[in-house]
Protein backbone atom coordinates (compact mmCIF):
# COMPACT_ATOMS: atom_id res chain seq x y z
CA UNK A 1 0.00 0.00 0.00
CA UNK A 2 1.10 3.53 -0.56
CA UNK A 3 -0.24 6.91 1.36
CA UNK A 4 -0.62 9.87 -0.63
CA UNK A 5 0.98 12.04 3.00
CA UNK A 6 1.01 16.08 2.48
CA UNK A 7 4.72 16.86 0.93
CA UNK A 8 5.03 18.36 5.01
CA UNK A 9 4.52 14.98 6.25
CA UNK A 10 6.63 13.55 4.02
CA UNK A 11 9.35 15.96 4.35
CA UNK A 12 9.25 15.38 8.03
CA UNK A 13 9.67 11.41 8.18
CA UNK A 14 12.53 11.65 5.67
CA UNK A 15 14.30 14.14 7.63
CA UNK A 16 13.64 12.22 10.84
CA UNK A 17 15.01 8.90 9.46
CA UNK A 18 17.81 10.23 7.38
CA UNK A 19 19.12 11.17 11.10
CA UNK A 20 18.84 7.68 11.84
CA UNK A 21 15.34 8.00 13.85
CA UNK A 22 12.60 5.07 12.65
CA UNK A 23 9.68 6.99 12.12
CA UNK A 24 5.98 6.43 10.99
CA UNK A 25 2.83 8.49 10.36
CA UNK A 26 0.31 6.35 13.19
CA UNK A 27 -3.33 6.71 13.92
CA UNK A 28 -6.21 8.02 12.74
CA UNK A 29 -4.46 8.97 8.80
CA UNK A 30 -3.37 5.82 8.43
CA UNK A 31 -6.83 4.64 9.81
CA UNK A 32 -9.13 6.79 7.04
CA UNK A 33 -6.39 6.07 3.84
CA UNK A 34 -7.42 2.53 4.41
CA UNK A 35 -11.06 3.36 4.78
CA UNK A 36 -10.40 5.62 1.08
CA UNK A 37 -11.12 8.84 3.33
CA UNK A 38 -8.95 11.61 3.51
CA UNK A 39 -7.19 12.24 6.42
CA UNK A 40 -7.71 15.18 8.26
CA UNK A 41 -4.73 15.28 10.47
CA UNK A 42 -1.26 13.85 9.86
CA UNK A 43 0.50 12.77 12.99
CA UNK A 44 3.62 11.13 13.52
CA UNK A 45 5.51 8.55 16.21
CA UNK A 46 9.34 8.08 15.99
CA UNK A 47 12.15 6.90 17.82
CA UNK A 48 13.63 10.13 18.24
CA UNK A 49 13.64 11.43 21.89
CA UNK A 50 11.86 14.94 22.07
CA UNK A 51 15.34 16.71 22.15
CA UNK A 52 16.36 15.03 19.17
CA UNK A 53 12.97 16.13 17.51
CA UNK A 54 13.67 19.56 18.24
CA UNK A 55 17.23 19.31 16.98
CA UNK A 56 16.19 17.93 13.97
CA UNK A 57 13.83 20.93 12.87
CA UNK A 58 15.87 23.49 14.29
CA UNK A 59 14.89 25.64 11.70
CA UNK A 60 11.69 25.61 11.87
CA UNK A 61 8.53 26.73 14.63
CA UNK A 62 8.46 23.50 17.23
CA UNK A 63 5.67 24.44 19.46
CA UNK A 64 6.69 22.37 23.16
CA UNK A 65 2.80 21.44 22.68
CA UNK A 66 3.21 17.93 24.79
CA UNK A 67 6.76 17.63 25.70
CA UNK A 68 6.67 16.08 28.86
CA UNK A 69 4.64 13.10 27.24
CA UNK A 70 6.95 13.35 24.30
CA UNK A 71 4.59 15.90 22.07
CA UNK A 72 5.96 18.42 19.91
CA UNK A 73 4.00 20.55 17.10
CA UNK A 74 5.85 21.33 13.92
CA UNK A 75 4.24 24.27 12.15
CA UNK A 76 4.24 23.84 8.52
CA UNK A 77 2.62 25.29 5.24
CA UNK A 78 0.42 21.87 5.20
CA UNK A 79 -0.56 22.78 8.71
CA UNK A 80 0.94 21.55 12.32
CA UNK A 81 2.08 18.22 12.53
CA UNK A 82 2.07 16.50 15.70
CA UNK A 83 5.33 14.25 16.45
CA UNK A 84 5.43 12.00 19.81
CA UNK A 85 8.37 9.79 20.39
CA UNK A 86 7.79 6.14 21.04
CA UNK A 87 6.73 5.57 24.30
CA UNK A 88 5.30 3.27 27.49
CA UNK A 89 2.97 4.38 29.60
CA UNK A 90 2.35 3.93 33.49
CA UNK A 91 -0.46 4.11 35.48
CA UNK A 92 -3.17 6.43 34.92
CA UNK A 93 -4.49 7.69 38.50
CA UNK A 94 -6.44 10.08 36.87
CA UNK A 95 -8.60 8.17 34.21
CA UNK A 96 -6.85 10.33 31.84
CA UNK A 97 -3.42 10.53 31.45
CA UNK A 98 -0.59 8.18 32.40
CA UNK A 99 0.86 9.05 35.75
CA UNK A 100 4.88 8.13 34.07
CA UNK A 101 6.10 7.87 30.72
CA UNK A 102 8.93 6.33 29.57
CA UNK A 103 10.79 6.71 25.60
CA UNK A 104 11.11 3.68 24.01
CA UNK A 105 12.46 2.88 20.77
CA UNK A 106 10.15 0.23 19.86
CA UNK A 107 7.26 0.97 17.39
CA UNK A 108 5.82 -2.16 18.91
CA UNK A 109 5.36 -0.99 22.85
CA UNK A 110 3.98 2.38 21.36
CA UNK A 111 1.27 0.55 19.24
CA UNK A 112 0.62 -1.99 22.35
CA UNK A 113 -0.37 1.39 24.43
CA UNK A 114 -2.79 2.77 21.85
CA UNK A 115 -7.40 2.67 22.43
CA UNK A 116 -8.47 0.57 19.76
CA UNK A 117 -6.78 -2.18 16.61
CA UNK A 118 -8.10 0.52 13.94
CA UNK A 119 -6.10 3.43 15.59
CA UNK A 120 -3.07 1.41 16.41
CA UNK A 121 -1.64 1.19 12.84
CA UNK A 122 1.20 2.83 11.35
CA UNK A 123 3.23 3.91 8.37
CA UNK A 124 6.58 4.38 6.91
CA UNK A 125 7.32 5.10 3.15
CA UNK A 126 10.52 2.73 3.89
CA UNK A 127 8.88 0.14 5.78
CA UNK A 128 5.36 0.20 4.50
CA UNK A 129 2.26 -0.50 7.13
CA UNK A 130 2.53 -1.71 10.07
CA UNK A 131 -0.08 -3.37 11.86
CA UNK A 132 0.61 -5.39 14.86
CA UNK A 133 -2.59 -6.36 16.32
CA UNK A 134 -5.07 -6.77 13.48
CA UNK A 135 -6.60 -3.43 12.73
CA UNK A 136 -6.74 -3.45 9.07
CA UNK A 137 -9.24 -6.96 9.64
CA UNK A 138 -11.06 -5.19 11.97
CA UNK A 139 -11.16 -2.53 9.46
CA UNK A 140 -12.42 -4.85 7.03
CA UNK A 141 -14.96 -6.86 9.18
CA UNK A 142 -16.17 -3.50 9.99
CA UNK A 143 -15.23 -4.16 14.08
CA UNK A 144 -13.89 -1.48 17.13
CA UNK A 145 -11.88 -3.94 18.72
CA UNK A 146 -9.86 -2.73 22.12
CA UNK A 147 -6.10 -3.12 21.62
CA UNK A 148 -5.17 -6.28 24.55
CA UNK A 149 -7.39 -6.26 27.53
CA UNK A 150 -10.34 -3.93 27.01
CA UNK A 151 -10.92 -3.42 30.66
CA UNK A 152 -7.09 -2.35 30.99
CA UNK A 153 -7.69 0.17 27.69
CA UNK A 154 -10.98 1.81 29.36
CA UNK A 155 -9.25 1.72 33.11
CA UNK A 156 -6.47 4.02 31.47
CA UNK A 157 -8.97 6.35 30.31
CA UNK A 158 -12.33 5.93 30.78
CA UNK A 159 -13.19 8.43 27.89
CA UNK A 160 -12.28 5.45 25.44
CA UNK A 161 -15.65 3.87 26.32
CA UNK A 162 -17.19 7.02 24.60
CA UNK A 163 -14.38 7.13 21.91
CA UNK A 164 -15.42 3.25 20.86
CA UNK A 165 -19.23 4.57 20.49
CA UNK A 166 -18.32 7.57 18.36
CA UNK A 167 -16.01 5.77 16.19
CA UNK A 168 -18.17 2.82 15.70
CA UNK A 169 -21.03 5.56 14.80
CA UNK A 170 -18.85 7.09 12.52
CA UNK A 171 -17.98 4.53 10.43
CA UNK A 172 -21.06 1.98 10.70
CA UNK A 173 -18.77 -0.52 12.96
CA UNK A 174 -20.02 -2.65 15.04
CA UNK A 175 -17.89 -2.74 18.97
CA UNK A 176 -16.49 -5.86 18.96
CA UNK A 177 -18.14 -8.93 21.59
CA UNK A 178 -15.58 -8.43 24.48
CA UNK A 179 -14.84 -4.63 24.13
CA UNK A 180 -18.65 -4.06 24.54
CA UNK A 181 -19.16 -6.48 27.22
CA UNK A 182 -16.02 -4.28 28.84
CA UNK A 183 -17.34 -1.07 28.13
CA UNK A 184 -20.69 -1.63 29.48
CA UNK A 185 -19.56 -3.50 32.60
CA UNK A 186 -17.07 -0.37 32.94
CA UNK A 187 -19.93 2.72 32.11
CA UNK A 188 -19.84 4.09 35.64
CA UNK A 189 -16.10 4.39 35.66
CA UNK A 190 -17.55 8.00 33.11
CA UNK A 191 -18.22 9.64 36.21
CA UNK A 192 -14.61 10.12 36.54
CA UNK A 193 -14.11 12.14 33.20
CA UNK A 194 -14.80 15.96 32.87
CA UNK A 195 -18.25 16.99 32.00
CA UNK A 196 -16.37 19.15 29.13
CA UNK A 197 -14.47 16.04 27.10
CA UNK A 198 -18.22 13.65 27.98
CA UNK A 199 -19.82 16.36 26.23
CA UNK A 200 -17.31 16.81 23.13
CA UNK A 201 -17.56 13.17 22.86
CA UNK A 202 -21.34 13.08 22.64
CA UNK A 203 -21.81 15.63 20.08
CA UNK A 204 -19.58 13.85 17.78
CA UNK A 205 -21.31 10.14 18.33
CA UNK A 206 -24.52 12.32 17.86
CA UNK A 207 -23.42 13.83 14.96
CA UNK A 208 -22.12 10.81 13.38
CA UNK A 209 -24.42 8.74 10.66
CA UNK A 210 -25.05 5.75 13.56
CA UNK A 211 -25.61 7.50 16.49
CA UNK A 212 -29.63 5.98 16.16
CA UNK A 213 -28.02 2.51 16.82
CA UNK A 214 -25.59 3.59 19.35
CA UNK A 215 -28.49 4.86 21.75
CA UNK A 216 -30.41 1.85 20.97
CA UNK A 217 -27.33 -0.94 21.26
CA UNK A 218 -25.86 1.29 24.93
CA UNK A 219 -28.38 3.21 26.35
CA UNK A 220 -27.10 2.60 29.93
CA UNK A 221 -24.31 3.94 28.97
CA UNK A 222 -25.64 7.41 28.01
CA UNK A 223 -27.62 7.10 31.29
CA UNK A 224 -24.19 7.27 33.30
CA UNK A 225 -23.75 11.08 32.40
CA UNK A 226 -27.77 11.82 31.36
CA UNK A 227 -29.69 10.13 34.09
CA UNK A 228 -32.68 12.28 33.60
CA UNK A 229 -33.04 9.85 30.11
CA UNK A 230 -33.07 7.12 32.01
CA UNK A 231 -37.25 6.41 32.68
CA UNK A 232 -37.39 6.67 28.25
CA UNK A 233 -36.16 3.10 27.93
CA UNK A 234 -39.00 0.84 27.52
CA UNK A 235 -41.57 3.66 28.08
CA UNK A 236 -44.34 2.42 26.30
CA UNK A 237 -46.67 5.41 25.34
CA UNK A 238 -49.80 3.39 24.80
CA UNK A 239 -51.34 4.91 22.05
CA UNK A 240 -50.06 2.49 19.15
CA UNK A 241 -52.83 4.85 16.37
CA UNK A 242 -49.91 7.19 16.84
CA UNK A 243 -46.47 5.76 18.09
CA UNK A 244 -44.44 2.53 17.56
CA UNK A 245 -41.73 2.86 19.70
CA UNK A 246 -41.30 3.21 23.36
CA UNK A 247 -40.05 7.09 24.14
CA UNK A 248 -36.30 5.69 23.93
CA UNK A 249 -36.66 3.60 20.45
CA UNK A 250 -38.71 6.95 19.52
CA UNK A 251 -35.90 9.15 20.15
CA UNK A 252 -33.15 7.42 18.76
CA UNK A 253 -35.65 7.40 15.40
CA UNK A 254 -35.49 11.07 15.43
CA UNK A 255 -31.82 11.84 16.23
CA UNK A 256 -31.27 9.68 13.09
CA UNK A 257 -34.06 11.68 11.24
CA UNK A 258 -32.38 15.25 10.77
CA UNK A 259 -29.62 16.96 9.85
CA UNK A 260 -26.13 16.24 11.63
CA UNK A 261 -26.24 19.78 13.38
CA UNK A 262 -25.48 19.52 17.04
CA UNK A 263 -28.47 22.07 18.02
CA UNK A 264 -30.73 19.63 15.98
CA UNK A 265 -29.34 16.48 17.41
CA UNK A 266 -29.32 17.48 20.67
CA UNK A 267 -33.39 18.84 20.52
CA UNK A 268 -34.13 15.05 19.28
CA UNK A 269 -32.40 13.76 21.96
CA UNK A 270 -34.22 15.32 24.57
CA UNK A 271 -37.59 16.52 23.24
CA UNK A 272 -39.68 13.31 24.56
CA UNK A 273 -37.62 13.18 27.34
CA UNK A 274 -40.63 14.66 30.04
CA UNK A 275 -43.31 12.20 28.87
CA UNK A 276 -42.72 9.54 31.36
CA UNK A 277 -42.52 12.31 33.78
CA UNK A 278 -45.98 13.75 33.05
CA UNK A 279 -47.96 10.31 31.43
CA UNK A 280 -51.41 10.22 32.83
CA UNK A 281 -54.15 7.58 31.93
CA UNK A 282 -57.66 8.06 31.07
CA UNK A 283 -59.32 5.10 31.75
CA UNK A 284 -62.93 6.03 30.39
CA UNK A 285 -61.24 6.68 27.18
CA UNK A 286 -58.37 4.43 27.12
CA UNK A 287 -55.85 7.46 25.81
CA UNK A 288 -52.81 8.25 27.20
CA UNK A 289 -51.89 11.78 27.75
CA UNK A 290 -48.60 13.62 28.57
CA UNK A 291 -49.84 17.33 29.19
CA UNK A 292 -46.67 19.88 29.35
CA UNK A 293 -43.84 17.23 28.47
CA UNK A 294 -42.49 20.14 26.12
CA UNK A 295 -41.76 22.50 29.28
CA UNK A 296 -40.98 19.11 31.04
CA UNK A 297 -38.35 18.53 28.40
CA UNK A 298 -36.98 21.60 27.94
CA UNK A 299 -36.40 21.77 31.60
CA UNK A 300 -34.21 18.36 31.97
CA UNK A 301 -32.49 19.56 28.52
CA UNK A 302 -31.22 23.13 30.54
CA UNK A 303 -29.96 21.51 33.78
CA UNK A 304 -28.36 18.58 31.91
CA UNK A 305 -26.63 20.56 29.04
CA UNK A 306 -25.48 23.27 32.12
CA UNK A 307 -24.32 20.07 34.27
CA UNK A 308 -22.29 19.23 31.27
CA UNK A 309 -20.58 22.25 30.21
CA UNK A 310 -22.68 23.48 26.85
CA UNK A 311 -21.85 26.84 25.69
CA UNK A 312 -24.59 29.20 26.34
CA UNK A 313 -25.83 29.28 23.07
CA UNK A 314 -26.18 25.77 21.74
CA UNK A 315 -27.92 24.69 25.12
CA UNK A 316 -30.29 28.04 24.91
CA UNK A 317 -30.96 27.18 21.25
CA UNK A 318 -31.94 22.97 22.66
CA UNK A 319 -34.00 24.57 25.22
CA UNK A 320 -36.35 27.09 23.03
CA UNK A 321 -36.53 24.01 20.52
CA UNK A 322 -37.49 21.56 22.91
CA UNK A 323 -39.82 23.80 24.37
CA UNK A 324 -41.72 24.67 21.41
CA UNK A 325 -41.36 21.24 19.55
CA UNK A 326 -44.93 20.29 19.71
CA UNK A 327 -46.06 23.66 17.84
CA UNK A 328 -49.52 23.51 16.48
CA UNK A 329 -49.95 26.87 14.28
CA UNK A 330 -53.63 25.60 13.43
CA UNK A 331 -53.08 27.80 10.17
CA UNK A 332 -52.70 31.13 12.26
CA UNK A 333 -50.13 33.70 11.21
CA UNK A 334 -50.37 35.51 14.93
CA UNK A 335 -49.44 32.11 16.32
CA UNK A 336 -46.37 31.94 13.92
CA UNK A 337 -45.51 35.88 14.12
CA UNK A 338 -45.58 34.98 18.07
CA UNK A 339 -42.65 32.47 17.53
CA UNK A 340 -40.70 34.00 15.37
CA UNK A 341 -40.61 36.67 17.63
CA UNK A 342 -39.65 34.33 20.50
CA UNK A 343 -37.39 31.64 18.73
CA UNK A 344 -36.09 34.50 15.99
CA UNK A 345 -35.56 33.10 12.22
CA UNK A 346 -33.34 30.41 12.45
CA UNK A 347 -34.74 28.79 15.42
CA UNK A 348 -38.03 28.96 13.86
CA UNK A 349 -36.74 27.63 11.05
CA UNK A 350 -34.77 24.47 12.70
CA UNK A 351 -37.89 23.66 14.40
CA UNK A 352 -39.82 23.25 10.78
CA UNK A 353 -36.47 20.03 10.73
CA UNK A 354 -37.66 19.20 14.38
CA UNK A 355 -40.93 19.18 13.46
CA UNK A 356 -40.31 17.04 10.38
CA UNK A 357 -37.82 14.53 12.43
CA UNK A 358 -40.28 13.86 14.83
CA UNK A 359 -43.10 13.10 12.24
CA UNK A 360 -40.21 9.98 11.38
CA UNK A 361 -40.75 8.10 14.80
CA UNK A 362 -44.68 8.08 14.22
CA UNK A 363 -46.88 5.61 12.89
CA UNK A 364 -47.32 6.13 9.05
CA UNK A 365 -50.46 8.04 9.12
CA UNK A 366 -50.34 10.21 12.10
CA UNK A 367 -46.09 11.36 10.62
CA UNK A 368 -48.25 12.44 7.38
CA UNK A 369 -49.90 14.60 9.35
CA UNK A 370 -46.88 15.63 11.25
CA UNK A 371 -45.22 16.61 8.27
CA UNK A 372 -48.20 18.81 6.73
CA UNK A 373 -48.55 20.54 10.04
CA UNK A 374 -44.41 21.07 9.63
CA UNK A 375 -45.14 22.13 5.70
CA UNK A 376 -47.52 24.62 6.80
CA UNK A 377 -45.48 26.21 9.33
CA UNK A 378 -42.43 26.37 6.81
CA UNK A 379 -45.01 28.21 4.32
CA UNK A 380 -45.99 30.74 6.99
CA UNK A 381 -42.95 31.79 8.49
CA UNK A 382 -41.80 32.13 4.54
CA UNK A 383 -44.64 34.34 4.16
CA UNK A 384 -44.67 36.55 7.20
CA UNK A 385 -40.47 37.25 6.57
CA UNK A 386 -41.24 38.28 2.75
CA UNK A 387 -44.02 40.51 4.47
CA UNK A 388 -41.18 42.59 6.38
CA UNK A 389 -43.69 42.12 9.32
CA UNK A 390 -43.07 43.94 13.02
CA UNK A 391 -41.81 40.60 15.22
CA UNK A 392 -40.01 42.39 18.24
CA UNK A 393 -40.57 45.54 20.06
CA UNK A 394 -37.49 46.55 18.44
CA UNK A 395 -38.98 46.49 15.27
CA UNK A 396 -42.08 48.67 15.96
CA UNK A 397 -41.78 52.01 14.58
CA UNK A 398 -41.94 54.04 18.26
CA UNK A 399 -39.30 53.27 21.16
CA UNK A 400 -39.12 54.02 24.47
CA UNK A 401 -38.17 57.41 24.36
CA UNK A 402 -40.87 58.51 22.54
CA UNK A 403 -42.95 57.55 24.91
CA UNK A 404 -41.34 59.18 27.70
CA UNK A 405 -41.72 62.16 25.09
CA UNK A 406 -45.61 61.52 25.00
CA UNK A 407 -45.10 62.50 29.21
CA UNK A 408 -45.37 58.82 30.40
CA UNK A 409 -43.43 58.32 33.98
CA UNK A 410 -39.77 55.87 32.87
CA UNK A 411 -40.93 52.33 34.39
CA UNK A 412 -42.61 49.28 33.64
CA UNK A 413 -45.33 51.03 31.98
CA UNK A 414 -43.78 51.90 29.32
CA UNK A 415 -42.89 48.33 28.82
CA UNK A 416 -46.01 47.15 29.06
CA UNK A 417 -47.27 50.20 26.30
CA UNK A 418 -44.84 48.85 24.12
CA UNK A 419 -45.89 45.29 24.20
CA UNK A 420 -49.17 45.96 24.00
CA UNK A 421 -48.77 48.15 20.87
CA UNK A 422 -46.61 45.07 19.60
CA UNK A 423 -49.84 42.61 19.84
CA UNK A 424 -52.01 45.37 18.39
CA UNK A 425 -49.68 45.57 15.37
CA UNK A 426 -49.74 41.41 15.12
CA UNK A 427 -53.38 41.21 15.39
CA UNK A 428 -53.18 43.63 12.36
CA UNK A 429 -55.12 46.09 14.46
CA UNK A 430 -52.95 48.81 13.69
CA UNK A 431 -49.85 49.58 11.17
CA UNK A 432 -46.86 49.62 12.16
CA UNK A 433 -46.91 53.44 11.54
CA UNK A 434 -44.85 56.05 13.39
CA UNK A 435 -48.43 58.27 13.76
CA UNK A 436 -50.88 55.50 14.13
CA UNK A 437 -48.73 53.90 17.22
CA UNK A 438 -48.21 57.09 18.81
CA UNK A 439 -52.00 58.20 18.59
CA UNK A 440 -52.63 54.24 20.18
CA UNK A 441 -49.89 55.15 22.92
CA UNK A 442 -52.11 58.40 23.94
CA UNK A 443 -54.83 56.54 24.51
CA UNK A 444 -52.67 53.95 26.34
CA UNK A 445 -51.05 56.04 28.41
CA UNK A 446 -54.40 57.07 29.97
CA UNK A 447 -54.82 53.61 30.87
CA UNK A 448 -51.70 52.98 32.35
CA UNK A 449 -50.62 53.54 36.38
Amino acid sequence: MDLAMPAAAAAALDALERRGYESYVVGGCVRDALLGREPHDWDICTAAPPEAVEAVFAGSRVLETGRKHGTVTLLTEDGPLEITTFRREGTYSDARRPDTVEFIDDIHEDLLRRDFTVNAMAWSPRRGLRDDFGGREDLAAGLIRCVGAPAERFGEDALRILRALRFAARYGFAVEEATAASLHALRETLCRVSPERIFSELKGILCAPGAGDMLRTFPEVFFVFLPELAPCLGFDQRMPEHHQYDVWHHIACTVDAIEADPVLRLTMLFHDAGKPASFTWDPETGRAHFYGHPARGAAMADAALRRLRSDNALREAVVALVYDHDFRSGGNRRAVRRLLARLGEENARRLVSVILADAAGHTPATGARMTARAEELRALTDEILAEGRCLTVGDLAVGGGDLLALGMAPGPGVGRVLRTLLEEVWDEKLPNGREALLRRAEELKEETP
